[in-house]
């Protein structure tokens, strides 16, 4: 599956791209503890998320070289370090938690007991970030108006199901339900098969990178005001905003969305193809590339059938098209049809496995996977950020912390806490 990519790293394009970025890399890499050169240098966020689109959304912020101070209940923690198995190799830790939660500091603080714990470190921080129901840490005094009188210039970011007004406002939230609610399984599936859940927590994760956007963009204004402000993200207006032309094509053309598979509902062919052994994507977003498609096929008359020739004729006449496509990629295999596309215009790739994924030459020649060093386990392997700054870092450096792993060393350096003072509400169980 994998020859036309090498044939990519034999022509020297790949090769160039992977030993560019590994210059880059290596800079990076020779000057891991100078966090200076990272964009969030010096930005502090006080991270009360837990699960998946909170802690995503500080992860972010911590590639890019903030300090995230992930605070845990006291002997449970995160909930998603026990979603497993699978278990981190002589660890109490689920693999679900290393994929969100690299490069934080885990300080255990009881919230119903705490609270003048949490308003030290908010006078510390820059950011605020949490995940709970709306209301939840008024109860505990930690509510937007309780912080924004401890630490005026705090950015207070919620992260909810529904946001912080409306009729749903105090349900909890699960990608999910989200995503059901929200119209994406709705959707996603084949054409004729029930509603289909994405692979991953996608409406999690779309709402972790809007919550990201939005405090850098509150941070920036912050600058000018030196006034911090409240942000609220929810995962079902994230969902909904993510419905782009399938929601415009309803609000502004009365068209109600159906489920496609696979394939595109404006654009054909755009779809996944059987091969003798897996399948493969196929994309022709213009006449040109579909002409292309049809040189590689040996089918030049089909290009120029009336029923063919433009992208409208395509759409109308989409049974007819993939009847004539589809038998005939069904006759090799991925790996020789990738060969045969291997200088193609149009877009086209394999349907990868996570095996064949990690081991795509040039998923590797990015470096994507990084390798670092856990106290338990030796190692864990997570991968890094996908963007690549020219002028700064972004990275994966310490693994995801224990439970309590810095409870004591955030409290003694950033907030000058004594010994005695530390010992004292340990014994009170404020902290663990």
């Amino acid at each position: 599956m994998f020859t036309a990519s090498f044939r990519l790293l034999r022509r020297g394009d790949l090769q160039w791209r992977s030993t560019s970025r590994r210059l880059h890399l290596s800079k990076v890499l020779a000057s891991n503890g100078d966090l200076s050169k990272y964009p969030l240098d010096g930005i502090k966020i006080l991270d009360l998320t837990r699960i998946v689109a909170g802690p995503y959304c500080t992860m972010v912020l911590s590639d890019l070289g903030a300090e995230v101070y992930k605070i845990e209940r006291p002997f449970q923690g995160d909930e998603s370090r026990k979603w497993g198995p699978p278990f981190l190799k002589d660890s109490v830790d689920s693999v679900y938690f290393m994929a969100s939660n690299r490069n934080k500091k885990s300080v255990c603080v009881d919230l119903k007991t705490g609270k003048d714990v949490i308003y030290d470190l908010a006078r510390k921080c820059d950011v605020l970030v949490e995940n709970y129901v709306p209301g939840k840490l008024d109860e505990f005094g930690l509510g937007y108006e309780d912080l924004k009188v401890v630490a005026p210039s705090l950015i207070y970011c919620s992260i909810t199901g529904y946001g912080s007004v409306g009729p749903y406002r105090n349900k909890p939230g699960y990608d999910v339900i989200a995503a059901s609610m929200g119209g994406l399984l709705h959707i996603t599936g084949n054409e004729d098969g029930p509603p289909t859940k994405v692979g991953v927590a996608i409406t999690d994760i779309a709402t972790g990178l809007y919550a990201h956007g939005a405090i850098l963009a509150a941070l920036f204004q912050r600058s000018k005001t030196n006034r911090g402000q409240k942000i609220d993200v929810n995962l079902l207006s994230t969902q909904v905003a993510c419905l782009i032309n399938v929601a415009s094509n309803y609000l502004n053309a009365g068209k109600e969305a159906k489920r496609w598979g696979t394939a595109h509902e404006s654009i054909v062919p755009y779809e996944a193809f059987p091969t003798s052994d897996g399948h493969i994507t196929i994309g022709c977003g213009s006449d040109a590339q579909f002409e292309s498609l049809c040189n590689h096929l040996q089918i030049k008359e089909v290009a120029k059938d009336d029923r063919f020739v433009t992208n409208q004729t395509r759409v109308k006449h989409r049974k007819e098209l993939i009847a004539i496509l589809a038998p005939i990629i069904q006759k090799r295999s991925s790996a020789e049809w990738m060969n045969i596309f291997v200088d193609a215009p149009f877009p086209v790739g394999p349907i990868n496995n996570m095996a064949e994924v990690f081991q795509d030459p040039h998923v590797q020649a990015i470096e994507l996977v990084r390798s670092l060093d856990h106290p338990t386990a030796g190692e864990v392997k997570v991968v890094g950020p996908p963007v690549v700054y020219s002028e700064g870092s972004n990275l994966a450096r310490t693994a995801p912390p224990l439970l309590g792993e810095h409870t004591d060393q955030v409290l003694r350096d950033l907030l000058n806490y004594s010994d005695d003072h530390i010992r004292t509400i340990r014994q009170k169980r404020i902290i663990q």
